[in-house]
């Protein structure tokens, strides 16, 4: 090779640095699926090659409800069982509502911020800006009082709540996109007779599919994760999201070892739907990344 095609040293440790912060962040994910596969008898002894000595799925079977008790109890199993497609259909459905219903909503509240005109528009800004230095987990039990006492332990309504309408950070990322869609855009539409609402529906939000692609996906991979909320508010049977539900199902092992092969089975069967957002979504996120560093 020639000196100028040999690779510099500060690439060549630039690449050996991002080949080992993607060995390091997979490393969780490919545990994850080699315990999934490996027979519950044999983890134990079975933990030194990259492949388990007699990989089967039938952990993801018991997981699914293709087995008997007995059956999943002979492959290792604690005999605790879990309603997976019910668990997933909750999870969907709470993800779902927040995901479509925030964006929608933070895109009306950015907008309001970014070109509408009343008083105490700054003042109210200030104060969405000063929320987003409020810890969740400050707002968690007065959150769960509220739901409590309104009656909506186990129901959806009590589930999307506290993030149904809006976040502050939401808010603001989407209504800095909307301060650098040129004005003249607006003004050309309210020449024509368009109104407000025709305006931000036809006009501006077409022109920020990637910001609020952004914002849907990243609410949608908090949502599907979110753990302790759904926990406290809905741990009942018909509206137990499948996060909570994986935390029970490895609690439901009396007298014997928790079933770490049937939790990393279904917890891999978890990741599925957020990997398929990305897969489908992936590129236009990108973009839309690459966008904003433009724009900031």
């Amino acid at each position: 090779m020639s000196r100028n095609t040999r690779p510099s040293i500060g690439r060549v440790v630039a690449w050996a640095c991002l080949i080992a912060a993607v060995v390091i962040s997979l490393f969780p994910l490919y545990w994850m699926l080699r315990t999934a596969i490996t027979p519950g008898r044999e983890l134990a002894a079975d933990n030194a090659g990259l492949l388990p000595d007699n990989p089967t799925l039938i952990n993801f079977e018991r997981v699914l409800g293709l087995v008997g008790r007995e059956e999943a109890r002979a492959a290792g199993g604690s005999g605790a069982e879990l309603d997976f497609f019910l668990y997933l259909r909750n999870s969907v459905v709470y993800t779902g509502l927040i995901t479509v219903v925030q964006t929608l909503l933070c895109a009306m509240g950015g907008y309001a911020f970014a070109r509408l005109r009343f008083r105490g528009r700054d003042a109210l800004f200030g104060l969405f800006v000063a929320a987003l230095m409020v810890p969740p987990i400050f707002t968690l039990l007065p959150n769960f009082v509220l739901v409590k006492e309104l009656g909506w332990l186990n129901t959806y309504q009590g589930l999307v709540a506290p993030s149904l309408l809006m976040t502050p950070f939401a808010v603001f990322f989407l209504r800095q996109f909307f301060l650098g869609i040129p004005r003249e855009v607006e003004q050309a539409a309210l020449i024509d007779g368009a109104g407000r609402w025709t305006i931000f529906w036809r006009v501006v939000l077409p022109m920020t599919k990637g910001p609020l692609l952004t914002l849907a996906l990243t609410t949608a991979v908090w949502t599907w994760n979110d753990y302790l909320w759904p926990l406290l508010v809905a741990p009942g049977e018909e509206t137990r999201v499948l996060t909570a539900a994986l935390g029970i199902f490895l609690r439901q092992s009396p007298n014997t070892s928790p079933d770490w092969t049937g939790l990393m089975a279904g917890s891999a069967l978890s990741v599925v739907p957020v990997l398929l957002l990305v897969v489908f979504f992936g590129r236009r996120l990108v973009d839309s990344i690459q966008f904003s560093g433009m724009k900031g």
